[in-house]
């Protein structure tokens, strides 16, 4: 499988670990990084995402987790391959057993949205088999620091659900991104933020594709700063 190029590093990919995707992309180009010291990636699969906040943070310390060995295995390659090398980390952990001394500015998870899926392709990946929403955010509750932020994408129609998962656990939501696979869609994605402070939420919308393959001008000044193509 070809690498994957951006414009300050590249992304080797494999058949054994999910592809650079739009998600990923969007997540590490859009999340409020803003002072965060302490960054942690829950599934980091290639390393994308933590690449891509490694270079919008230059001052922030990220580590990486996941439970495939192959993922981890290939993060640890494209970390060392990069500028950044010095300030990623990144170890085969399950995180529902993850126990670090250090609390996080920002938590960020691409995390799985599949509840059942025939299919054996990504099924760690994209099902929530090792990963559900819940774990997830009550995890991650416990190791936010005081102002710290969890940052998540996922289909719009899990929204309500997580939304409802993060309330009860007293995380706020302090941000939402509506993602727009083209104009005059339905929306297609969320991005996510919650902190444990109430303040007034951030609506945001977005749209990827102006007409089809043709990206819109807001998606390209997101991802200039990475994408090749980007003016």
């Amino acid at each position: 499988m070809k690498p994957f190029q951006f414009k300050q590093f590249s992304i080797q990919q494999s058949k054994h670990v999910f592809r650079v995707g739009t998600d990923g992309v969007l997540l590490g180009a859009a999340s409020s990084v803003h002072e965060a010291k302490k960054i942690l990636e829950v599934g980091t699969g290639t390393g994308l995402i933590s690449l891509m906040l490694a270079q919008r943070s230059p001052k922030a310390q990220i580590q990486a987790i996941d439970i495939d060995e192959n993922a981890v295995k290939l993060a640890a390659q494209n970390f060392e391959n990069s500028p950044f090398k010095n300030r990623l980390a990144v170890s085969l952990e399950d995180y529902k057993n993850f126990n670090p001394k250090e609390k996080y500015d920002l938590i960020i998870s691409n995390p799985p949205y599949f509840e059942e899926n025939v299919s054996s392709k990504d099924i760690i990946a994209r099902q929530q088999t090792e990963l559900s929403f819940e774990l997830l955010i009550v995890k991650s509750k416990n190791l936010l620091s005081e102002n710290g932020l969890l940052s998540v994408i996922i289909p719009f129609e899990a929204g309500v659900l997580f939304e409802e998962l993060c309330s009860r656990n007293q995380l706020y939501l302090q941000r939402r991104l509506l993602i727009y696979g083209i104009i005059n869609s339905k929306p297609k994605r969320l991005l996510l933020e919650f902190g444990m402070e109430q303040k007034e939420m951030m609506n945001e919308e977005l749209i990827i594709e102006k007409s089809p393959r043709q990206y819109s001008d807001e998606y390209l000044k997101l991802t200039e700063a990475f994408h090749q193509f980007s003016k």
